[in-house]
């Protein structure tokens, strides 16, 4: 199955498929792709499922990469944030295993499929108990994504 086509068989995003990375609008600037051609497409999960999910903390985007899905989270890179990035991306397994299937059947394998970029600066503290648990968690945030 094909990207777009996991993309449609998933009730909760079905109709939020772009092509490229179109799907992250400006973040798209964190991701850097070794050859364009190979990107399958991209969806903003957390604008598709707002209204469904409204009280959640939702994962942002996936793309799909030479075959591969990868789950990025564009956001703070702080200390107070770390409970929520866990939150978001613990929401983010559970969809894709009650919700999201055929997605999840794509997911990288390759290589971690989660992956948190820094909106801005990054500020956890490398003694800190949070960054331990995101080092922990294998969630540790990036500045931007390169896929090769």
């Amino acid at each position: 199955m094909t990207f777009k086509e996991a993309v449609e068989a998933t009730p909760d995003v079905r109709t939020c498929y772009q092509a490229g990375l179109q799907a992250l609008g400006g973040d798209s600037r964190k991701i850097r792709l070794q050859d364009t051609t190979k990107c399958e497409g991209s969806v903003d999960l957390d604008g598709c499922t707002r209204t469904i999910y409204p009280q959640s903390n939702r994962w942002d985007y996936c793309l799909s990469y030479k075959n591969e899905v990868f789950f990025v989270e564009v956001h703070t890179a702080n200390t107070t944030e770390v409970s929520t990035i866990l939150r978001k991306l613990q929401w983010l397994k559970d969809w894709l295993n009650h919700d999201a299937p055929e997605l999840a059947k794509l997911k990288a394998q390759s290589r971690n499929p989660y992956y948190w970029i820094q909106s801005s600066k990054f500020n956890i503290p490398k003694t800190s108990k949070q960054y331990r648990l995101v080092v922990q968690k294998g969630i540790k945030p990036i500045s931007s994504l390169n896929l090769s």
